[in-house]
């Protein structure tokens, strides 16, 4: 189990937030994903570290990249 944490400079409201959990969720291997307005940041648990190559794609492709 991985997990780690994303700044992502995007999210600006609840629709943000509810956008990139319902997006993440889909990917297979990951077990929890939270995005939190105020800091900003995503907080996604996985399988194994080879997933968050997805997460990080997948998170640019819906708009909301990390730095």
């Amino acid at each position: 189990m991985t997990t780690k944490t994303y700044q992502v400079p995007n999210i600006s409201c609840g629709h943000c937030t509810a956008t990139i959990e319902r997006e993440l969720k889909a990917i297979g291997g990951l077990q929890s994903v939270k995005a939190e307005i105020e800091s900003k940041e995503v907080t996604v648990e996985v399988a194994g570290e080879e997933i968050l190559a997805e997460v990080e794609s997948l998170l640019e492709e819906i708009g909301y990249p990390a730095v």
